[in-house]
């Protein structure tokens, strides 16, 4: 058999793929609403790329009240880094869109920037913000002040979490941590 040549779609995967069947079953609605979730995700990854571009490049968009622009330019005043990976094993780790610690006024800021119609919550800012305390290896406490922002839908969320709320999570991150560890220790 001469096997036609698809080496130029080697390793990506169609929208009606095989290997997730489920679709055989949509209705033509369903289908719709599926393919159009895919790409405000591919248009997601898109602006984020384009936003980590922005403020890398310190480059300013036209102040308006556009999700994008507040994120950026709020980015780029408060003298953020964009799409920094907080790291506290391979168990969990993840990347902050915008976040800033200053030493001087021990202030941690992290911005999240939400392109999908889905409400952003402030527990995923919360977890960056643990994995930044253990990473750093500093005490959240009455010294730091932590504040957290969601820019979606040409509004912006902000809170000052309690720092004892980021010690709990801290102690799920490194108890969950543990037993995973120990979980593959057992099965490995």
């Amino acid at each position: 058999m001469q096997w036609h040549d698809h080496s130029r779609i080697s390793g990506s995967h169609s929208f009606l793929s095989p290997s997730s069947a489920s679709w055989v079953n949509y209705t033509p609605a369903k289908l719709e609403s599926s393919y159009l979730n895919q790409q405000r995700k591919i248009l997601g990854t898109k602006l984020h790329a384009l936003a980590e571009s922005c403020i890398s490049l310190k480059q300013r968009l036209p102040d308006n009240n556009t999700t994008m622009s507040r994120f950026v330019n709020d980015a780029l005043g408060y003298r953020m880094t964009p799409e920094q990976i907080l790291y506290y094993s391979q168990n969990i780790f993840g990347t902050a869109d915008a976040i800033s610690f200053d030493l001087q006024s021990r202030t941690l800021r992290i911005h999240d920037l939400k392109t999908g119609t889905t409400p952003g919550k402030m527990v995923q800012l919360e977890i960056y913000a643990a994995l930044f305390f253990l990473e750093y290896n500093l005490k959240p406490g009455d010294t730091y002040t932590i504040v957290l922002r969601i820019y979606q839908n040409d509004e912006i969320v902000e809170w000052e979490p309690d720092p004892t709320d980021i010690m709990k999570i801290m102690g799920v991150i490194v108890s969950h941590d543990k037993l995973l560890e120990d979980i593959k220790t057992q099965t490995g």
